[in-house]
């Protein structure tokens, strides 16, 4: 069967300067997932058009013309963190007058204030504190639910969990129990960062490595947590790093099928130790959307997060292999003190308007992906 895929050609649609991408195409087509030197290809090739080409295949192959969004709301209860990552314009440092932390009855009335549409989700990502025991992140968590019942909760990174954990003398098994009893109900995908060791002790050698980030994924998965992924790209990592990023998230999803969407996130590097590095361009931004489509074959979804790359080229993206926009987000702190100069939040309309400008179907979901249909003063979401 190998030999038959690798002498076939691609369909007489494709078309690429790039003789590399022929076999790579006649894969694609064929559905058969690609390999590391195939990755690096997808990287090295000149013609982004046509890598954007195959994204594009897969991504209508597996979503059509639906373009995903949600209505959400970013909670960040404290910027106060013990790690002191190169990569971070975020984080604090205890007894730093820009450092703040939420009391919970803060926190609450930040999840209702502010914006008149109903949310379906709050995420929830934070400092790594040095005082707040577990106890304040699992009463934050069941106040929420208690007055927002309705609302699903994305909480706690693979990173922040091992820490909490950590302090409070638990497996990280018993603190996702804990956790899910009081009320999370998944998972985001941040601190993935880059799962190469010579990078991480760099830019972010205070956090869980990489093999660490990956197992901690597994037991949520088990546990019957659905979560995201992320990788931070556009800083120190080269080509080898990413395409290895991919395929380790892309064996975990093997074992447990718990990701749901990845999501790759540009690196802002204004305000941070390493702001000597240029942004990221647009190419770039585009190839790795579509590199991450055409990698991630066991990734239901590929998300073009709108505040880090910005709307206009998050339009172009679901050309690229993206199906999902994020949402409606509302005070977004993190991406915002490193230098993103993207609204703070964008209504459901604006949502809309965009999906619809880029030839795409908009349709609102919760996080799981059920569709969400609404009233004037209401939401119901098909199970």
């Amino acid at each position: 069967m190998q030999t038959e895929i690798a002498e076939s050609r691609p369909p007489a649609a494709f078309r690429s300067h790039d003789p590399r991408l022929e076999p790579i195409a006649a894969k694609v087509f064929a559905g058969q997932r690609l390999d590391f030197n195939e990755g690096l290809t997808l990287y090295g090739s000149s013609d982004v058009l046509a890598v954007g080409w195959l994204a594009n295949h897969v991504r209508e192959r597996l979503h059509g013309d639906v373009t995903y969004f949600n209505v959400n709301r970013h909670i960040n209860p404290t910027n106060v963190c013990v790690a002191a990552c190169k990569l971070c314009a975020f984080g604090r440092k205890k007894g730093d007058p820009l450092g703040y932390t939420m009391a919970l009855e803060e926190a609450w009335q930040t999840a209702a204030s502010g914006y008149s549409e109903a949310v379906t989700e709050f995420h929830i990502v934070g400092g790594l504190h040095p005082d707040l025991p577990l106890e304040y992140f699992l009463d934050l968590v069941s106040g929420l639910k208690q007055r927002f019942p309705r609302v699903h909760i994305k909480a706690f990174t693979m990173v922040e969990v091992a820490y909490l954990a950590r302090r409070a003398k638990l497996s990280i098994e018993e603190t996702l129990i804990r956790l899910r009893e009081a009320g999370v109900d998944s998972m985001p995908g941040g601190g993935a960062e880059i799962f190469s060791a010579r990078v991480r002790s760099i830019i972010c050698d205070h956090k869980i490595d990489g093999e660490e980030w990956l197992e901690t994924a597994r037991l949520a998965h088990k546990l019957g947590f659905k979560s995201n992924a992320t990788m931070l790209y556009g800083h120190i990592e080269n080509d080898e790093d990413r395409v290895d990023h991919l395929l380790k998230l892309r064996a975990v999803q093997d074992e447990t099928g718990g990701f749901q969407t990845f999501i790759p996130l540009a690196f802002h590097p204004e305000n941070t130790p390493l702001d000597h590095l240029p942004v990221t361009t647009g190419l770039t931004d585009l190839r790795q959307i579509a590199v991450s489509r055409l990698l991630l074959d066991n990734f239901p979804h590929i998300k073009a997060y709108w505040q880090m790359l910005t709307p206009k080229i998050a339009q172009i993206a679901l050309r690229f292999g993206a199906d999902d926009l994020d949402g409606t987000v509302i005070e977004e702190k993190i991406y915002h003190d490193a230098g993103a100069t993207t609204p703070q939040g964008m209504t459901r309309k604006e949502l809309c308007r965009l999906i619809t400008e880029a030839g795409r179907v908009p349709v609102e979901r919760d996080t799981l992906y059920h569709a969400v249909t609404r009233t004037e003063d209401s939401f119901t979401v098909a199970v």
